[in-house]
C-alpha cells in the first residue's frame, strides 16, 4: 500500500500567532520562519502545570521543552513559564542538547502549594520523505552528528547480541537504505506492544533481544531497538521524544490525543540516508494500531496494520511534538540521571516523584490547536 496516499495536509487559511496570555517570570522565543496553514502549518498550545504540596520543600521540578527547530516539519514559536515563589531558569543537558526548564523552591510554604506553568507554542505539519527523490547536497548531515548518532548508550549497546543480531537481519545487504528498511520489518515482525509496560518502557534492548521470541514493550523499547539495531549496522539513527498533541487525521484512533496530554508521551525515531537526510520510521506504533485500534487488536494482515506498516517507513503524522534526541541525561543541579527526558521529572524532600503518575506526581499537560 502506499503510504502517500495515507497523508493529507489539510488546512486552508493563514494562522497568525498572539501572546500565550500569562506574564512569564522568564520566557525564551526563537526567530522562526513565518509559518501558515497554506503550507501544511498547524499550531499548538501546550500547557504542563505543576502544584505540589506547600510542604514538599525543597523541592526541583525538571520539565522537557518542545524542540526549538526541527527539520521542515516542527519550529518551537514560544516558551514561556512562570512559578511564583521559586527559581526558574533554562537549562541545555549533555551532549544531545536536552532543553530543560529547571524550577527550584528553596524552602517549604506550609501553606499555599509550590506552583509552576509552562506554555509551548509550537507548530507542526506532516512529513513525509521521498524515498526515490535524487540525492541532495541539502539534506546531509555534518560528519560530527552521523557519529554522535552511532555511539552507544547505556541501554542501547551497539556489541554484544545487539550486533550480533543487526549483522544477522542485514547479511549480504550492502546499501543503507535497503538495512534500515530489513530492520524496520524486522522489529516490526519481532515485537509486540504490551499494554501491561508503564509509561513508554525503559529502552532496554539487550532484554529485549535476550527473550528469545517476541519482544514485549512500548515505544521506547520498540522505536529504541530500532535505533540500537541500525547504529550497530553502521547507519546513525536516533530516537525523538516527544508527545502527541492532537487526534490523526487520518483515521487511526490509536495514534492521537488532544486535550489532556498528561500520559500521550511518545517515542519515535530516525535514521539517516545519505543525499535524503533523516528518515522518520516509527515500528512501535504500527504495533499499537494491531493492539488498540480496536477492542480485542487487529491481526498483522489487516488493512489498517499493513496501511500503518507502509507509512510508517518514511512518513509521521504531524499531530505529536518532539521535546529531543537525548540519551543517559544528567538532570541539571543534582547527580540524577534518566534514560531519557519526555517526562516531567520531580524531588522532593520525600525523593523521587514518580513521573509516570501524573495525578500522584501533581503535574497535568494539555494541549489545544490555535486557529
Amino acid at each position: 500500500m502506499d503510504r502517500r496516499n495515507f497523508l493529507r495536509l489539510g488546512a486552508a487559511v493563514p494562522v497568525s500567532i498572539g501572546a500565550a496570555g500569562i506574564a512569564p517570570a522568564f520566557s525564551a522565543t526563537a526567530a522562526q520562519d513565518s509559518v501558515s496553514a497554506s503550507d501544511g502549518w498547524r499550531v499548538y498550545e501546550m500547557t504542563t502545570e505543576v502544584v505540589l504540596p506547600g510542604s514538599a520543600g525543597p523541592a526541583t521540578v525538571w520539565l522537557p521543552v518542545t524542540a526549538r527547530s526541527l527539520g521542515d516539519y516542527q519550529r518551537t514559536l514560544s516558551s514561556e513559564w512562570i512559578a511564583p515563589g521559586a527559581q526558574a531558569r533554562a537549562a541545555r543537558a549533555g551532549r544531545y542538547g536536552v532543553d530543560i526548564v529547571v524550577v527550584d523552591w528553596p524552602q517549604p510554604t506550609h501553606g499555599a502549594p509550590l506552583t509552576a506553568r509552562m506554555v509551548n507554542t509550537v507548530a507542526l505539519r506532516d512529513r513525509d520523505v521521498d524515498l526515490g527523490a535524487a540525492p541532495s547536497r541539502a539534506a546531509r548531515e555534518s560528519a560530527a552528528a552521523q557519529q554522535e548518532y552511532l555511539r552507544p548508550t547505556q541501554l542501547m549497546p551497539t556489541d554484544g547480541i545487539v550486533r550480533k543480531t543487526a549483522l544477522a537481519i542485514t547479511a549480504g545487504m550492502t546499501d543503507d537504505m535497503t538495512k534500515a528498511q530489513a530492520i524496520y520489518q524486522w522489529v516490526v515482525d519481532h515485537t509486540c506492544r504490551d499494554s501491561a509496560v508503564r509509561g513508554c518502557g525503559t529502552g532496554d534492548v539487550v532484554t529485549m533481544l535476550k527473550t528469545g521470541g517476541i519482544m514485549n514493550g512500548k515505544c521506547a523499547d520498540i522505536n529504541g531497538l530500532f535505533v540500537a539495531l541500525a547504529r550497530a549496522a553502521g547507519i546513525p539513527a536516533r530516537d525523538a521524544y516527544g508527545v502527541r498533541v492532537d487526534n490523526s487525521a487520518l483515521g487511526f484512533k490509536a495514534l492521537g490525543k488532544a486535550g489532556d496530554i498528561s500520559k500521550a508521551q511518545h517515542c519515535r525515531a530516525e535514521f539517516y540516508a545519505a543525499g535524503l537526510g533523516w528518515i522518520p520510521v516509527d515500528p512501535a506504533d504500527v504495533r499499537k494500531v494491531a493492539l488498540e485500534e480496536v477492542p480485542g487488536g487487529l491481526p498483522m494482515t489487516d488493512a489498517k496494520v499493513r496501511a500503518a506498516r507502509a507509512m510508517l517507513f518514511g512518513a509521521w503524522e504531524g499531530n505529536w511534538v518532539a521535546y529531543n534526541h537525548g540519551h543517559d541525561v544528567r538532570l541539571p543541579g543534582g547527580t540524577t540521571q534518566v534514560p531519557f527526558l519526555m517526562y516531567p521529572q520531580g524531588k522532593t524532600t520525600a525523593g523521587m516523584l514518580d513521573s509516570l503518575d501524573p495525578a500522584a506526581f501533581g503535574y497535568r499537560i494539555t494541549s489545544r490547536r490555535v486557529a
